[in-house]
């Protein structure tokens, strides 16, 4: 096939004076994209990388109607607006260019925390407690307060709608309402949005990544208010990974900051299998089962989790990410995939096989 792949590069992005120094953070270096027109052309594809950006000096629906492509890999973050990570993929249904991944709802609504969590939890997914806060002097809501008036328990405050630990530091978790205040206040400063806040969750950060497709049977089989009894056999899950917090300074406060995923990238530690009770892992496997059909996620997704030291581990579910990191040295998801024995150009090369199936087509 001819596969036109889509992603931004930070090199590209737009600046300004003042901007944040974390602003593109989550944006693809070409080290990730050539590694992925290679395992494309491994696979017996063509592939060429295009920004993806309307914008004159890119031009990317010229270039693509020029271009012709049988199908795009999507990795695009965007730039702007809170629905930016669904924008290229609207532009191709427009252009009705089948692509791989989620689709635009579910792109959309993953990128707003808050608003995935309202959906986690009228599904009696397990997410911890969470207030939305636009302003620092909003009313903190009475089922997260003591009879004193302090917080019931330390909570992690970080942006709504970013992405690689955007926002993330040791000081994000906080103890006291003075300090919730504060740090609320300094990211709205920063970032332009909504604050979420949810309750602190002490233990290990773990991830499940997923490929593959849910049949309409097991979709509507997935469509109440449980996680799964049985794993669907659509679905492929690898080794779950456990972030080596312990690995770190104590300056990083034992949560995955974006310092972790951003300066200490090429020096990631984490467990990989991580060490987990057989009938823990499953579970975390069922219930990120659960989070990928209800968001409607396509192809692949991973499902981020923290087990609760106080609770005997029991599984807390952070957030979705339909469009994952693919950089083949330190991106979660490629790690777990070569743990479970997939080369790099297998796993991109099934991602293409998925969303070509999808779309109806033969390679």
């Amino acid at each position: 096939m001819k596969i036109a792949v889509l992603a931004n590069l930070k090199q590209n992005a737009p600046t300004w004076p003042g901007m944040s120094p974390d602003q593109w953070d989550d944006l693809d270096s070409p080290k990730t994209i050539d590694a992925i027109v290679a395992a494309l052309e491994k696979g017996g594809h063509q592939a060429e990388f295009f920004e993806a950006s309307i914008h004159p000096q890119h031009n990317l629906i010229h270039k693509l109607i020029a271009y012709k492509p049988d199908l795009c890999f999507n990795i695009a973050e965007g730039h702007f607006g809170d629905g930016r990570e669904a924008h290229i993929p609207a532009i191709l249904e427009m252009l009705r260019i089948p692509y791989t991944g989620s689709q635009v709802m579910t792109l959309a609504l993953a990128l707003d925390k808050p608003m995935t969590k309202r959906i986690l939890s009228y599904h009696d997914l397990p997410t911890p407690e969470f207030q939305v806060f636009s302003r620092a002097d909003d009313p903190i809501d009475e089922d997260l307060l003591k009879a004193d008036g302090e917080l019931r328990f330390p909570m992690f405050v970080k942006p709504s709608r970013e992405g690689t630990g955007m926002g993330v530091s040791s000081e994000s978790v906080v103890e006291t309402v003075s300090d919730l205040r504060r740090q609320v206040a300094l990211q709205l400063q920063r970032y332009n949005q909504a604050v979420l806040c949810e309750r602190f969750i002490k233990g290990r950060e773990v991830t499940v990544a997923i490929v593959g497709n849910l049949l309409p049977t097991d979709a509507r089989r997935l469509n109440d208010r449980t996680a799964p009894s049985i794993l669907p056999d659509e679905l492929t899950f690898f080794p779950p990974l456990e972030v080596d917090l312990g690995a770190y300074d104590p300056s990083e406060g034992g949560v995955y900051t974006n310092r972790i995923k951003v300066e200490l990238a090429e020096d990631f530690h984490y467990l990989c299998p991580a060490s987990l009770p057989h009938a823990l892992e499953q579970k975390l496997y069922r219930l990120a089962a659960g989070v990928f059909r209800v968001t409607g996620c396509l192809d692949i997704a991973r499902v981020d989790f923290r087990l609760a030291a106080e609770e005997d581990n029991t599984p807390y579910i952070l957030e979705v990410n339909p469009l994952p990191g693919l950089n083949p040295t330190y991106s979660d998801l490629c790690i777990e995939a070569q743990a479970a024995g997939w080369e790099y150009h297998r796993l991109i090369n099934t991602i293409v096989d998925l969303a070509a199936e999808r779309a109806g087509m033969t390679n």
